[in-house]
């Protein structure tokens, strides 16, 4: 679920920033981690790869509406409201290391699954891998564990598509 999701890219994040010891401002990181997919509670969760072409296309227009009504509905947490635009805008490193981590991690986990969601969605190798790598190419950081992990699932194609 998104709670979980957000919550493990945090811890995720946090591991990685303080072991490659990178110079980003950790407690930003922390903040578009947690609150990158807020906007799902109103907006709903739009899957990668979906076959609904009006949910895909309306994906953009359903968060940001659904951005305005957090903002309406919690207007005393104004760090929240900015963390959502900063992340949505890519402003700033920590947002763009961020949302490149954000496209790995559920990656990282059907593998850690034996690539069960790949299997029962029909998942090709190359569909992960043409779907994820213009957005994990916003940070650099993020570019090197993709490539890593696309070597590994290379290896194990078979086994986990």
């Amino acid at each position: 679920n998104d709670m979980e999701h957000s919550y493990h890219l945090a811890m995720l994040a946090w591991y990685i920033v303080d072991t490659r010891k990178l110079s980003l401002n950790r407690d930003k990181v922390f903040c578009y981690a947690l609150a990158h997919d807020l906007v799902e509670i109103y907006a709903g969760d739009t899957y990668l790869y979906s076959q609904d072409q009006q949910l895909l296309d309306s994906k953009i227009e359903r968060e940001y509406a659904a951005a305005l009504r957090l903002e309406q509905e919690f207007p005393d947490v104004p760090e929240m409201h900015a963390a959502i635009r900063g992340y949505v805008a890519k402003e700033d490193a920590e947002s763009r290391f961020v949302y490149a981590l954000d496209k790995i991690e559920p990656m990282i986990k059907i593998y850690l699954d034996n690539g069960r969601t790949w299997k029962e969605k029909g998942v090709t190798l190359e569909m992960a891998y043409e779907s994820k790598k213009d957005k994990v190419a916003f940070s650099p950081e993020i570019t090197e564990y993709f490539e890593e992990l696309m070597t590994l699932l290379r290896a194990e194609q078979e086994r986990l598509f």
